[in-house]
């Protein structure tokens, strides 16, 4: 059974314009990031990816785009809602959310008591939106918590260094994702937040 689960947020083909608007950009983060997943995956450990469905009927999803000249994004059925194919391998699992955080009105937090699940490993998109609200979440139900610095993206550098600065100021370890792969190899777990020691 898992001791850490990482959770990706909003990765789909409809958001990639949020990490860059270059193609050859684009591959090479994901590339990256494919190989973070890899080594989570490697040392048994859970990968769950947070698929953003907006419900277009919800007056809050409403109201939220309601002057977006390209209409509410993430609707359920779309091809580009997707996940991205190539950070997506069949051990994974898929969770939906309706809101920024990955624990909004869904299962995710069941799910990962069931895997046995202490610690999570929050990635993924927007860094200073749904990774920072997503970890808080995970704070507030107890879960250690722990953001790769590397495998974050926004639009904007300064959201992400705000974001990860008041996280780590708050709720949870920031740290490089080399660095996360090496105490997992060692621990098989991440240690708490005020237990980190500089490598």
């Amino acid at each position: 059974m898992p001791n850490v689960a990482v959770l990706t947020n909003d990765l789909q083909y409809e958001f990639t314009y949020k990490i860059t608007r270059s193609s050859l950009e684009l591959e090479q983060k994901l590339l990256k990031f494919n190989l973070f997943l890899e080594g989570i995956r490697q040392r048994q450990q859970a990968v769950i990816h947070l698929q953003l469905i907006n419900d277009p009927n919800d007056p809050a999803v409403q109201r939220r785009y309601k002057n977006r000249e390209a209409g509410i994004p993430a609707i359920a059925g779309r091809a580009e809602n997707q996940i991205i194919q190539s950070i997506y391998q069949p051990s994974d699992l898929i969770v939906v959310k309706g809101r920024d955080s990955g624990f909004f009105n869904n299962n995710l937090d069941e799910i990962l008591q069931e895997l046995g699940v202490k610690t999570v490993i929050v990635t993924g998109l927007q860094t200073h939106v749904c990774v920072q609200t997503t970890a808080a979440d995970a704070f507030f139900r107890g879960y250690n918590v722990w953001v790769p610095d590397d495998c974050v993206f926004a639009p904007s550098s300064d959201d992400t260094a705000r974001a990860l600065e008041w996280l780590a100021s708050y709720c949870a370890t920031v740290a490089p994702s080399s660095e996360i792969l090496s105490l997992l190899t060692k621990y098989d777990d991440l240690p708490e937040r005020n237990e980190r020691k500089k490598s």
